[in-house]
């Protein structure tokens, strides 16, 4: 082993507002550091979230290929809950992308308020 991971780091045009959008889903304390252009949102025990500015950033357009997403964020929440946490992510700014279609789906696709596609899971 080389060493061990230390954040996710997100470019985002507005890292404190993503770095509150993501402590309201996720919990945890945010730190901003450098003017703002580098913020982190840690959680006891749970991997960090760093947020980087990047001020010409194209946010992807799920699911185009001309601007593909790199990666996305899996969060888990119990499937009795599932509904609920849509409406609040929803409430914070996230667009739904891709629902459960006909129910038989463990996940739902969203869009973080800078365009980053995460899941709900409850797999």
């Amino acid at each position: 082993m080389i060493g061990t991971l230390s954040a996710v780091v997100l470019d985002c045009r507005d890292p404190q507002a993503l770095a509150a959008f993501y402590a309201e889903v996720l919990g945890g304390e945010i730190t901003v550091e450098e003017e703002g252009s580098w913020v982190e949102l840690e959680r006891a025990g749970q991997q960090r979230l760093s947020f980087q500015l990047a001020p010409g950033l194209r946010a992807p357009a799920w699911p185009d290929p001309e601007r593909p997403q790199q990666f996305h964020l899996d969060i888990a929440v119990q499937a009795a809950r599932m509904d609920d946490a849509e409406k609040r992510v929803l409430e914070l700014g996230a667009r739904l992308l891709e629902g459960d279609g006909d129910g038989a789906r463990t996940w739902r696709v969203y869009a973080d308020p800078e365009g980053h596609p995460f899941c709900l899971c409850a797999c």
